[in-house]
């Protein structure tokens, strides 16, 4: 203790700015002030939820010209589906509950407005036993036997 310096302060660490203060307006226009670098980049789908973002086939139906459009079911296909929903004795609702599909789709699919997709077109074959694909639609699906 014999040289013992009261004046002097040693800092042993010192804390930076944290997260919150350093993102803040009043901390960005203090260093902008001060001539420090301040980088600041908006992120682009931030706080969004991802499953309501515009895809990439969204947009091209929304620019969708008389050259550029996207298949739809025909409407032979509908008719069909119609036919062998009624045949089962199914509404549209009871369909899409069995291929696990939501009403609008069937109505859909049966109107002509949609997009075909294999999966669907497989489930709905399946329940109505009728083919939907190829150069035999409506006939009906032959029974394949079980893989062992």
């Amino acid at each position: 203790m014999a040289e013992s310096d009261w004046d002097t302060v040693t800092v042993l660490r010192k804390k930076g700015p944290t997260a919150a203060q350093s993102k803040s307006k009043q901390a960005i226009t203090s260093a902008q002030r001060r001539g420090d670098d301040v980088e600041t980049t908006k992120k682009w789908s931030a706080g969004q939820n991802k499953q309501h973002l515009v895809s990439k086939n969204t947009a091209k139906l929304d620019r969708e010209t008389e050259e550029l459009h996207h298949d739809r079911v025909s409407l032979e296909v509908g008719k069909v589906i119609q036919q062998g929903r009624q045949e089962k004795g199914l509404t549209q609702k009871d369909l899409a509950t069995k291929v696990n599909e939501k009403p609008q789709v069937i109505g859909d699919y049966e109107c002509g407005r949609a997009i075909p997709n294999n999966q669907v077109m497989g489930k709905i074959e399946r329940v109505i036993g009728l083919k939907l694909r190829g150069k035999d639609i409506g006939q009906p699906m032959e029974a394949k036997p079980m893989k062992r």
